[in-house]
């Protein structure tokens, strides 16, 4: 099956890459250098309050929009085709402007049904074209990361480019026995090292880097209209991901502040705490280092704005 691009397809980036590995560092990277470009970004946050989109920085070139409540690659992925359809509605009608745009997916997303869907839907697929899956990986944790997630496999798998960030934190030998392991899980995937996300421009965008025959190749089903797909290390194809449910736990009053509790699957939840008061900052310290201390183990990662 042959992809033709059309030099009037508007080139669409995939940026994925586990919990806490530097996606959104990167993406701030790219929304604030002096390049030229018009960006418009699609966020996907894993829990119902955005945190990350308070995080970037954005001026008038950019169009931020952000998805709540589910991953972009299981139910909300007719979300992701009707944004799409939107942006386009929009920027035919000359209300906003962009040349480009960068899909930063959940950490806990599988990018397989994200890329299904420029190429099994047919108002997408004429107007996007899929520039690239950029998937960052985390030196200090990724064999651990890899050992224990389906889902970074995924993300590793799918790959057109591997940016292995804080390797500052690892020795060389870690770093070299990380990026061995990526060779063989993907290796058509180029590997390169990134600081805070310090990598040129044109490392991560027009890369026309994804190759729909050489998935094809491996997986003559990928475009199934029901194929699930994941990608296992040590086996580039694509099995299920679609048991991923996603459920509200309650939300309660807590003084002024609020709790959110959000259900991936079974095994994964996450918890937002907000409120309208300072906090200290000795007790916070104290409360987050107490935190660690007893569910370290269990916890992916913790942030606040």
């Amino acid at each position: 099956m042959e992809v033709n691009a059309s030099a009037s397809q508007v080139p669409v980036t995939v940026l994925t890459g586990f919990l806490g590995a530097g996606k959104t560092t990167l993406l701030n990277r790219i929304l604030t250098e002096q390049h030229g470009h018009k960006i418009a970004v699609i966020e996907n946050e894993f829990g119902p309050e955005g945190i990350d989109s308070e995080l970037l920085v954005s001026d008038p070139g950019e169009q931020i929009v952000e998805m709540n409540n589910g991953c972009i690659c299981c139910t909300v992925r007719g979300d992701l085709v009707r944004i799409l359809n939107e942006l386009r509605t929009k920027r035919q009608a000359g209300q906003i402007a962009f040349e480009r745009v960068i899909i930063e997916t959940t950490g806990m997303a599988n990018p397989g049904p994200v890329t299904q869907t420029f190429f099994m839907d047919d108002t997408v697929s004429s107007y996007y074209l899929l520039d690239a899956v950029i998937t960052v990986v985390d030196a200090k944790h990724g064999h651990d990361t890899l050992d224990q997630q389906p889902e970074a496999q995924n993300q590793v798998g799918f790959a057109d480019r591997i940016l292995m960030s804080k390797v500052d934190l690892v020795s060389s030998a870690e770093a070299q026995s990380l990026k061995d392991r990526l060779v063989h899980m993907n290796p058509r995937a180029p590997i390169k090292h990134v600081n805070f996300g310090d990598v040129p421009i044109k490392d991560v965008l027009d890369l026309r880097g994804f190759n729909l025959n050489a998935i094809l190749e491996i997986d003559p089903e990928f475009l199934a209209g029901e194929h699930p797909d994941a990608v296992r290390e040590g086996q580039h194809h694509h099995d299920g991901h679609d048991d991923h449910s996603h459920a509200h736990d309650t939300k309660h009053d807590h003084h002024d502040g609020d709790h959110h509790g959000h259900q991936h699957d079974d095994a994964i939840k996450a918890f937002v705490f907000q409120s309208n008061r300072a906090f200290d900052p000795a007790k916070l310290e104290e409360y987050l280092g107490a935190l660690t201390q007893v569910y370290g183990q269990d916890m992916l990662r913790y942030k606040g704005v």
